[in-house]
């Protein structure tokens, strides 16, 4: 079997979680799980995931809807859920340590809060995050618009990679020093998972939205077989659509694409390599629709968030350090840092008063990139000629480089602020923001 015709093969067959309507009360049980990774007639292999599958179901609600979960923990260690994006109560973020206790084994927590912003968003394990979600504790949380956009499929492709042994098995040594000091932890086999896994006919108008589930991984990723625009960033409608071009997603950094099918040969989601394209998977096509018109793509609705009052900001700096071959790790036992401190610190990064804007420059002092995750909250990437670009909660920064982001400090509570490549911060990048 060549690697098209695995990874291919490989898509169809993975757990295919259900849709949940989220907008009444939702039972989400983490659990162990069988999962067919490989292609049939290979080994299953041993994960975790919520309600039987992983990913997980996916939760639907619409904009404004109250999303009401019960938790269950049936797996052997304690565990807690993240609904990344949505910016919810502090209470409800569920990070252990910081907003809520760990849910033990045998235990249960309610999960209860609004939902603010249409877009794409999905939920993870934020306790040993960077085993749990390798293991399989993920799913997509879908908000819709309050008048969706006019297609013919909403697509979920979520994109991840796996560390396999032969026999199908997830390799240990979540925590390995090597790992955690470089890119993290990269798998050697990985995949793009649409959900619903249903064929489309060739002039069909679909919105695909792209999900990087991965722990370390950044994916580049080339889409053909349609022609489209960039409508959506980390569930944040953007101004203007973009030309679909270019995409880099770092880890939990989500791109949601309106495009028309052009192909009759199917959808395909590719990694560039260095030789030929590596095929995450493919989209099956059957058959034209000759009843769509061919028209513009529109920008998506915009989300209500609060405008930075640039008069009034203050600025900040985080400095990210350490890592491989730096003097840091040479000197002391800790890996990574966030300006001279390793893990979370008795005292926040910073107190903001509530409505405050703060302009803080991300500087990347260290060999390898980092995607920073910012919670409870959106902020805007600063373009490099001072314009604001897109409103973000993860940003990618190359090593060496710097990156400023605005950010109005409007919900309060206490926000963890940290590395997104997950063996980074469990490595020791990770701050956190108070807000009064």
């Amino acid at each position: 079997m060549n690697r098209r015709e695995f990874l291919i093969t490989t898509c169809a067959a993975a757990l295919a979680p259900q849709i949940t309507r989220a907008s009444s009360p939702v039972d989400l049980i983490a659990q162990p799980v069988r999962a067919q990774i490989l292609p049939e007639g290979n080994p299953m292999t041993s994960m975790l995931g919520f309600n039987a599958s992983t990913p997980g179901p996916t939760l639907r609600a619409r904009q404004g809807d109250i999303l009401d979960i019960r938790f269950l923990n049936q797996i052997a260690e304690g565990s807690a859920v993240h609904w990344h994006g949505i910016r919810s109560d502090n209470a409800m973020d569920g990070v252990p340590g910081l907003t809520q206790d760990v849910v033990q084994p045998g235990a249960q927590f309610s999960y209860r809060f609004g939902l603010p912003d249409a877009g794409t968003f999905w939920y993870h394990s934020h306790n040993r995050s960077w085993e749990q979600v390798a293991r399989g504790l993920y799913g997509p949380l879908i908000v819709d618009e309050a008048t969706p956009p006019d297609v013919d499929h909403d697509l979920i492709v979520l994109i991840d990679d796996w560390r396999l042994a032969e026999d199908g098995a997830l390799v240990d040594g979540f925590e390995n020093m090597h790992d955690q000091a470089h890119q993290g932890r990269l798998g050697n086999f990985a995949q793009a998972m649409v959900v619903p896994n249903t064929p489309v006919k060739r002039g069909d108008r679909v919105r695909l939205r792209l999900i990087n589930v991965a722990t370390d991984r950044i994916f580049p990723v080339g889409v053909e077989g349609v022609s489209g625009k960039i409508v959506a960033l980390d569930g944040m409608p953007l101004p203007a659509t973009q030309k679909l071009q270019g995409l880099v997603l770092a880890p939990a950094q989500r791109v949601d694409i309106i495009a028309d099918v052009t192909s009759a040969e199917g959808v395909t989601f590719l990694f560039p390599t260095r030789e030929t394209p590596y095929v995450l998977g493919e989209i099956p096509v059957s058959g034209e629709n000759t009843q769509r018109a061919l028209s513009d793509i529109p920008a998506l609705p915009p989300n209500k968030t609060a405008r930075p009052e640039m008069e009034n900001a203050i600025s900040l700096t985080l400095t990210m350090e350490g890592g491989a071959m730096s003097p840091r790790m040479m000197a002391l036992s800790d890996i990574w840092a966030f300006n001279g401190q390793s893990g979370l610190s008795q005292t926040p990064f910073h107190r903001f008063e509530r409505g405050q804007t703060a302009k803080i420059r991300l500087v990347n002092d260290t060999r390898f990139a980092h995607g920073i995750h910012l919670h409870g909250h959106h902020f805007f990437e600063v373009e490099p000629d001072g314009e604001f670009g897109a409103l973000r909660d993860t940003t990618l920064v190359d090593p060496g480089q710097a990156r400023d982001i605005v950010c109005v400090f409007d919900n309060p509570g206490s926000w963890l602020l940290h590395c997104h490549m997950l063996g980074h911060q469990a490595a020791g990048m990770k701050t956190w923001v108070e807000v009064a």
